[in-house]
């Protein structure tokens, strides 16, 4: 895969190829979470998520990553997917920068999210990442298959504040 031929756009919660995408999460998620899927399900819906963003490698929706805000300081990492023939190619890493680009842009400076012990290829990538393991939060207090993580996000540039040499 070639990093340019991926476009990143970013859209609304009720667009027809990210609703695709979360049905195809969701199935995924059923196998891997098992029996604890009805519990996780609850916390992924898509009608709190107000940034959404779907990567296309021509036309073909092949990834999607969100946020949601969780207090004025930190946003929370929803809804990561890559398509199984996408995977291993740098995707997942290149939707979780974006993801934290623009929540720089709106005065974010904290990143967190759960994944499930079950996804390993996940926790390498948050991990790759610069995310920090941090004690379950919310919902997620003393659920053992949960891990969650916390990143610092950097304040985006302004010129205005810059010295100049």
């Amino acid at each position: 895969m070639r990093k340019n031929a991926i476009r990143l756009k970013r859209v609304h919660r009720v667009t027809p190829e990210f609703r695709d995408l979360v049905k195809e999460l969701n199935a995924e998620l059923a196998v891997r979470d098992g029996e604890l899927h009805d519990f996780y399900d609850q916390y992924n819906g898509i009608t709190d998520l107000e940034h959404i963003m779907i990567a296309y490698l021509g036309d073909d929706p092949v990834g999607c990553a969100a946020m949601k805000r969780v207090r004025d300081s930190a946003v929370e990492v929803k809804r990561m997917y890559v398509r199984p023939a996408m995977r291993s190619q740098g995707l997942g890493g290149m939707l979780l920068a974006e993801l934290e680009r623009w929540a720089s842009e709106y005065g974010f400076t904290e990143s967190m999210l759960e994944t499930g012990k079950g996804q390993p290829e996940a926790l390498r990538l948050y991990e790759r990442s610069g995310y920090k393991r941090i004690e379950n939060y919310g919902p997620y207090q003393g659920v053992e298959n949960s891990i969650c993580f916390q990143k610092d996000l950097p304040k985006p540039y302004d010129a205005s504040t810059s010295e100049e040499e």
